[in-house]
């Protein structure tokens, strides 16, 4: 989830198209979202945290009797989680409600956003292409110097 403590998730897709993370398979990958659902919500785990909020680690599922069920893997977790409905002796807990409307805590969180149209967007000719790669290499120095 951290990355030189910029505080991003990075996920990483291979690029052999043979791959199985691009099939849909029961018995592989049985929430193929689960990923991306995962590392957002270690995004506001770590701004509950931030904020002083006092919440379940998004790891410890077992912890609270939750289990990675077939064909669904940790959706009922991520559910309660989410909603604030994870059943404990002293009353639900979760995620509050106010996180979904409070931007990270740390002002150093903005500090190397860029807009993410333009990440995804691919290149329609050269000029656009060197623009893209020169703008990627300032983003990697930005962070090979912070540290």
């Amino acid at each position: 989830m951290d990355y030189y403590g910029i505080g991003f998730s990075n996920i990483r897709l291979p690029n052999d198209s043979k791959s199985y993370t691009y099939k849909y398979s029961t018995r592989i990958n049985t929430f193929p979202e689960e990923v991306l659902l995962h590392e957002f919500l270690h995004s506001l785990e770590r701004t509950s945290e931030e904020y002083g909020y006092e919440i379940p680690k998004l790891h410890n599922y077992e912890q609270y009797g939750y289990e990675n069920e077939a064909l669904i893997g940790q959706k009922r977790w991520y559910q309660d989680y989410m909603n604030k409905q994870i059943k404990t002796s002293t009353g639900n807990i979760g995620l509050p409600k106010e996180i979904y409307n409070l931007k990270p805590a740390k002002a150093s969180n903005f500090e190397y956003s860029y807009k993410i149209e333009d990440t995804f967007k691919e290149p329609e000719n050269i000029f656009e292409e060197i623009k893209q790669l020169i703008n990627n290499l300032k983003l990697k120095a930005k962070i090979i110097f912070k540290k």
